[in-house]
């Protein structure tokens, strides 16, 4: 116990290191620094509150359940692709000054897609640990077969902004919330909406703000990047703060319970369903088949422009 809360002291001390670099990035205007700044914010953000989980409830991620938080980093490439996918239509925002080398481009989508899981779940299990909300909680109540009007709100929330993109392009950060969370209790896994029925509202509330303390994170950081993205809303695209609309930040709350739905799903889908090496292997070749042609995709109509 004393040698992983030494490791665990150290990896917060690493984390404060990285971030103390990327910020003499920021401050020197070093290019080098300021090409991969997403990776100065996010990976120490990341080891930060896994360390600090540790200290608060002696549990780690890293240290304690490493390949769990390796499926996460996986899982969170393909999640993030979906959204990625649905900005193919909708237009929402591109990325400006990327490299134009492919495998390092490529890869650096891969670094970077990887940290969205973690970084919204490892926040809102740090304001639980730190005791947040604490003892807030509600009647339970009745809500009969739920399921159905919640994939009926879901698929409506994603067709809407497929059809009217300009106007209806905020449902998609609630559509898989209610697209999902009737499997994930159909299946047995962890239902948020069954929570909440059933009088919960921490969890809830720590992902909400576990959302909006994520969105400031990834938008500060952006803004002093060389290689970024930018928003092309053709609404709401007023009253900036760093390059997000100030509007866009609501979307990050609803966006951090979708994140945990679609991570909830994901996990048991993979304890009830890919159950065997072979279809644990063909859902591999799946996501694999899934990422190079949502990288192809982004190339050819994501990236505003290349150094």
């Amino acid at each position: 116990m004393r040698n992983l809360k030494y490791l665990a002291n150290i990896a917060i001390i690493l984390a404060l290191a990285g971030w103390a670099v990327g910020l003499w990035g920021i401050i020197s205007g070093q290019k080098a620094l300021l090409q991969y700044l997403y990776f100065f914010a996010w990976y120490p953000y990341i080891v930060f509150l896994d360390g600090l989980l540790f200290r608060l409830q002696g549990q780690s991620w890293l240290l304690n359940q490493p390949r769990a938080l390796l499926q996460m980093f996986f899982w969170s490439i393909s999640v993030w692709l979906i959204f990625e996918a649905l900005n193919l239509v909708l237009k929402n925002w591109g990325y400006v000054a990327v490299v134009p080398i492919g495998w390092v481009r490529w890869g650096g989508y891969l670094l970077a897609f990887a940290t969205v899981l973690p970084g919204v779940l490892l926040t809102a299990q740090v304001l639980d640990a730190l005791g947040a909300f604490q003892g807030l909680k509600a009647r339970p109540f009745t809500l009969g077969a739920w399921q159905p009007a919640s994939l009926l709100v879901g698929t409506a929330f994603l067709v809407l902004p497929l059809v009217f993109p300009r106007y209806a392009f905020p449902l998609v950060w609630g559509a898989f919330f209610f697209l999902l969370d009737p499997f994930c209790e159909l299946l047995g896994g962890d239902s948020l909406i069954v929570r909440f029925v059933q009088g919960e509202r921490r969890e809830h509330l720590c992902l909400l703000a576990a959302g909006l303390i994520c969105g400031l994170w990834w938008e500060s950081w952006n803004y002093f990047a060389i290689t970024k993205w930018v928003y092309i809303f053709s609404e709401f695209n007023f009253a900036k703060v760093f390059e997000m609309p100030l509007l866009g930040y609501l979307g990050f709350l609803p966006f951090a319970l979708e994140a945990a739905v679609m991570y909830n799903f994901l996990r048991v889908l993979d304890e009830r369903v890919l159950t065997t090496p072979k279809r644990r292997r063909n859902a591999l070749l799946v996501h694999g088949a899934f990422w190079l042609v949502m990288f192809a995709a982004m190339d050819a109509c994501t990236v505003i422009s290349y150094q």
